[in-house]
């Protein structure tokens, strides 16, 4: 029963606190895949009211080349209408693929949509990679889709 009522406490607050701005922190997760399933612990943390840095660190899991891959890319935001925006910016990816170093570089375009009422944020997004170094396809895309808790100011 304390559990419960501390997540209710918990929830109450994070919703209360929770104002029409853009808060600075998001933390979540993305699935999808291309060339298979993948999925991604993601963070995003604003720079500044239209540039953000998102970092995600993923695991590839339905193809043959078993790996994970940790994923930094910088993001334009722009609104498109109330709680409605779309991103789009270069990054670069490292990890591990087949137990061999990978690096590649990408890019990610998406739209999401920041709802008013909770601090949550669902979007759907496409991660484009180039791989440069122990790459067995050179070219990659991908669909994902994902969900975020919003915090912070």
């Amino acid at each position: 029963m304390k559990k419960v009522t501390l997540l209710i406490i918990f929830l109450t607050i994070s919703l209360i606190s929770f104002s029409q701005e853009q808060p600075a922190n998001a933390l979540g997760i993305r699935i999808g895949g291309g060339f298979g399933f993948d999925w991604e612990v993601s963070y995003q943390r604003y720079l500044s009211d239209q540039i953000r840095m998102e970092n995600g660190l993923g695991m590839d899991v339905g193809s043959g080349r078993k790996g994970f891959t940790t994923t930094t890319t910088i993001q334009w935001v722009w609104d498109i209408n109330s709680g409605l925006k779309w991103f789009t910016g270069p990054g670069l990816q490292l990890g591990s693929r087949e137990n061999m170093f990978y690096f590649g570089l990408t890019g990610q375009v998406g739209i999401e949509y920041l709802f008013r009422e909770i601090p949550i944020q669902i979007g759907i997004d496409t991660r484009p990679v180039i791989g440069i170094e122990n790459a067995n396809n050179a070219f990659e895309i991908n669909i994902n889709a994902s969900i975020r808790y919003l915090f912070g100011k």
